[in-house]
């Protein structure tokens, strides 16, 4: 599947320290030609961490793909019926919103375009970063795994003797991963040892 020309909403949700691996796919997507939409969440607008204050992520998603920031519900609400994506990604995406997204919860502008190309029945992609897929919310995980339109990055366990239930998907796979969704296919293995 060439992307050249379409168009992907790439919501960012707050893993902070998942950044530096999911910007550079974020480029290459770009790079192939297409149209990137950014989409923010509230944690992502708001919170400076060790891994870099706020802004400076903000700047370099815009710088990356050349758009305005959809930050808030109603500003991510048309990419249902009046500006369709072809395709969603959401890299990363923390439990939070894993959790809220499995129980249709829909509190954040990353979370309304995700539902808003499910509407359409187009593809999600979900590039999971979670300290508790392995815990209370592997029912969530799940549950999207089971579901119609929803497509994962591979992901395994990051660090399975400190940290027992994170996994974490392997963002070198997320262009290939959307690649397969538009062709209505889950790139596999999904569940992958990361070294």
């Amino acid at each position: 599947m060439e992307l050249e020309g379409k168009r992907i909403g790439f919501g960012v949700t707050g893993s902070h320290c998942t950044y530096e691996e999911v910007f550079p796919q974020m480029e290459k997507l770009v790079a192939e030609g297409a149209e990137v939409i950014p989409i923010v969440s509230y944690t992502v607008q708001k919170t400076d961490t060790k891994f870099g204050e706020a802004a400076e992520h903000l700047k370099t998603i815009e710088n990356i793909t050349g758009k305005p920031l959809i930050s808030t519900i109603p500003d991510a609400e048309p990419l249902g019926p009046r500006d369709p994506l072809d395709c969603m990604v959401i890299a990363p995406l923390t439990g939070n919103s894993l959790s809220k997204f499995a129980n249709a919860l829909t509190d954040s502008p990353v979370l309304m375009a995700a539902k808003a190309t499910l509407r359409n029945r187009n593809p999600v992609v979900l590039g999971i970063s979670t300290n508790d897929a392995l815990g209370l919310n592997g029912v969530n995980l799940m549950r999207l795994m089971a579901a119609k339109h929803i497509y994962f990055i591979p992901y395994g366990q990051d660090h399975p003797e400190k940290k027992p239930t994170s996994m974490v998907a392997d963002m070198n796979l997320l262009v290939d991963t959307v690649k397969y969704a538009l062709d209505g296919k889950q790139i596999q293995p999904v569940i992958i040892q990361r070294t």
